[in-house]
């Protein structure tokens, strides 16, 4: 019989029987304090159905939740940073999720032994409760490859030009965009965005070897955004529409009037701002 102001070393079936009121209460509480922790990743999109979990198709989040579940011996589900689409890559993938302690030993090894060649970790450390990977994030940058010479090895990962573009006139066309916040007629149709408002801080074409790359920044962006960017502004350098054109095409609001967009397999999720010093343990 335990007394009433005996300390419990060790709590055994037997001993929680005779523990009542809010000394139980308070190490069930102990019991259940769960740490948060931050993932790193990369990921080549060309064999799934986008990052989130969905009924059809297989998904980044469903195969890494799966093995990391498997390592830590527990269901565990992951929260990305965001949304990418079927076929889009990402080279720096921030997504947290909680354990009720300590991660195990040679975690990273272990993890990236088990995910396919597709998927790899880079980094896991322990954030504060405060930290959530989406809507910490300050920023994010998307970039898009696009190659002047035709190359089988990187068939699902750069888009082939087969008629040069002219990058003067497709950067006074970012110079356009920079102006604006309000993005409509670059949204997919149909999309739940609840605002079409963007803070744009960057859009960029720079020459990278034989790649031709479209770089652009900003603290959110539209399903379909950065695609349909790209896609406008190549008709800028084909010389299929001007400035003029541009700047009333963003005015209209209506995804109709901008350009198509282009593959989903030159697409990179390449950067995710976060203030870590207000966060990383």
């Amino acid at each position: 019989m335990i007394k009433p102001n005996e300390v419990v070393k060790t709590i055994t079936p037997k001993s929680l029987t005779v523990i009542k009121g809010h000394v139980f209460k308070k190490i069930v509480l102990l019991c259940r304090l769960m740490a948060r922790y931050v993932l790193r990743i990369a990921y080549k999109g060309t064999n799934y159905h986008g990052w989130q979990s969905q009924l059809t198709g297989t998904t980044v989040q469903e195969v890494l939740e799966a093995e990391l579940s498997k390592v830590l011996r527990t269901k565990t589900p992951v929260m990305g940073c965001g949304r990418t689409d079927a076929g889009v890559h990402a080279t720096n993938f921030i997504l947290h999720f909680t354990y009720e302690s300590e991660l195990p030993d040679r975690f990273l090894f272990r993890l990236n032994r088990m995910l396919p060649a597709d998927i790899a970790v880079y980094e896991a450390f322990e954030v504060t409760d405060q930290f959530h990977a989406r809507f910490s994030a300050t920023y994010r940058k998307y970039i898009y490859k696009t190659t002047l010479v035709k190359n089988p090895f990187e068939e699902n990962e750069t888009v082939f030009l087969f008629q040069e573009p002219d990058l003067a006139k497709m950067n006074a066309g970012c110079e356009v965009l920079l102006k604006h916040t309000d993005f409509a007629s670059f949204c997919k149709r149909g999309a739940d965005n609840k605002t079409t408002l963007c803070d744009l801080m960057l859009a960029q074409w720079v020459v990278n070897g034989d790649n031709l790359e479209f770089h652009v920044q900003a603290n959110r962006f539209l399903r379909n955004m950065v695609r349909a960017l790209v896609g406008t502004l190549l008709e800028v350098g084909y010389g299929k529409i001007d400035l003029e054109q541009l700047e009333e095409i963003i005015q209209d609001k209506s995804r109709s009037s901008s350009g198509k967009s282009v593959a989903a397999k030159g697409l990179y999720l390449s950067e995710i701002g976060y203030n870590w010093n207000e966060y990383r343990k």
